[in-house]
């Protein structure tokens, strides 16, 4: 195996923790029983592809929503709110650990976001943490929102390796989903699944991309 220079991270349940069952059961409260049939950790509709790439504004994703689901009641507020009751926070530590890291290899975030995800992680780190965004920890953070295009499609792998010379079989990449270390795994990159309740810091330390 080449000598590992560098990381890429996922953030989903590899940094911050999400809970899928707690925007289900928030959904099902408003009314919509079947969200799982829509969204999901293995697989999800066009609606939440596009929104995940930025082709759609979230007022676009919440009218979708509501036809789909047949829940043209809902208040954008409502919509909003369920669809953020997934979002838990960052594991105890994590942000040492990504300081840590980044001391030893060139670090990069590859996440699946929205604009409305992403709105409430960028308040949840200022008011929760003084910062104004995960910028500090990365030489650089990628949003698939904010960049057109989403895991696990083989070009946003390719523009990261390509946008910072990146050689693949010097790079690891960390996911909480199989279907994102395959695209990666095929390009050359060594991955590691990461899912519950193993730890970032566990996985690290076993691995021995970090030693005591």
């Amino acid at each position: 195996m080449e000598k590992i220079k560098n990381i890429i991270l996922d953030y989903g349940d590899v940094i911050f923790m999400i809970d899928f069952l707690r925007m289900e059961e928030a959904f099902r409260a408003l009314g919509i029983k079947n969200v799982r049939e829509y969204y999901g950790h293995g697989a999800q509709t066009s609606l939440f592809d596009d929104f995940e790439q930025g082709k759609i504004s979230a007022d676009t994703f919440r009218n979708g929503l509501r036809e789909i689901t047949g829940a043209h009641e809902l208040s954008d507020d409502q919509i909003n709110e369920a669809w953020n009751a997934m979002l838990i926070g960052v594991t105890e530590g994590n942000h040492d650990l990504l300081m840590l890291l980044k001391q030893k290899y060139r670090l990069f975030l590859l996440s699946n976001n929205n604009e409305i995800h992403y709105q409430w992680i960028m308040d949840y780190l200022k008011r929760t943490f003084n910062l104004d965004d995960n910028v500090g920890f990365f030489e650089k953070d990628y949003y698939s929102h904010l960049m057109g295009m989403r895991k696990p499609n083989k070009e946003i792998f390719e523009f990261v390796l390509e946008a910072h010379n990146l050689e693949p079989q010097e790079t690891v990449f960390i996911d909480d989903s199989p279907q994102h270390l395959k695209t990666a795994k095929e390009l050359g990159l060594q991955t590691y699944l990461l899912t519950k309740p193993d730890t970032l810091k566990n996985l690290l330390y076993r691995e021995g991309l970090l030693k005591d």
